[in-house]
């Protein structure tokens, strides 16, 4: 697969920075400008006091360190920009989890059922750790006890197996998890997988998205949970 990335985020933002340092550049000439003409017409008999031309001096160094520190930040912005960019592209290819419930299900030429991996990430210990894998039907396919399991991230992979031991149909099944810290439940996230199609610039103002395909649509960057 083929894939093109769209570098138009970077060019909007370098064409920003370009007109905001030649609009203060013009600013500051026209300031110049100014001081100069009063100078150059002030009365011989009643010239400008030194005081005043030393606080129009002060106030062009002020829009001269201003600029510097326009263009310094924006440099900064874009350099950020720039490697997010190329950190996401590096994506492109590669299984990734993120929000979601779902899990799909194939069988390989010997009709072994293989199935994408989930994650599941818990706020806090768990006693007993539940996991359902629920077909489109609503109906339990196959139920796992998982036993007492720490706070944080886990990654599964589902055996493909129903509760009767035979290969369930290939598709999409939906990952249903409880957790139990004594008798109160514990909060609980779940991930699933996706493959990483793209990587598509929003907006005049920078930002990207990932694309993940048909099924799971477009997410942000800071949406990835692990890369696989």
């Amino acid at each position: 697969m083929s894939t093109t990335i769209d570098t138009s985020v970077l060019s909007t933002l370098n064409h920003s920075a370009t007109a905001a340092a030649r609009q203060s550049a013009e600013l500051r000439d026209s300031f110049m400008t100014m001081l100069t003409t009063q100078l150059k017409n002030q009365n011989p008999l009643d010239p400008m006091d030194n005081a005043e031309m030393t606080s129009q001096l002060a106030q062009i160094n002020t829009v001269s360190g201003i600029e510097e520190l326009n263009r310094t930040l924006e440099l900064i912005s874009t350099q950020i920009e720039a490697s997010g960019m190329l950190e996401a592209a590096s994506l492109i290819g590669k299984g990734v989890l993120v929000p979601g419930d779902r899990v799909l299900l194939d069988h390989d030429a010997d009709g072994v059922p293989a199935s994408t991996p989930f994650g599941i990430e818990l706020a806090g210990p768990a006693d007993n750790l539940a996991v359902s894998i629920i077909d489109a039907g609503g109906q339990v396919v196959n139920r796992y006890e998982l036993g007492a399991v720490d706070a944080g991230m886990e990654t599964f992979t589902w055996d493909g197996l129903n509760s009767q031991g035979a290969a369930a149909a290939p598709g999409a099944y939906r990952v249903q998890v409880e957790a139990l810290q004594g008798d109160k439940a514990v909060e609980i996230s779940t991930f699933n997988y996706a493959l990483v199609g793209g990587v598509v610039p929003v907006g005049d103002k920078g930002g990207f998205l990932l694309d993940l395909g048909a099924i799971y649509g477009q997410v942000e960057f800071g949406a990835v949970k692990q890369i696989l």
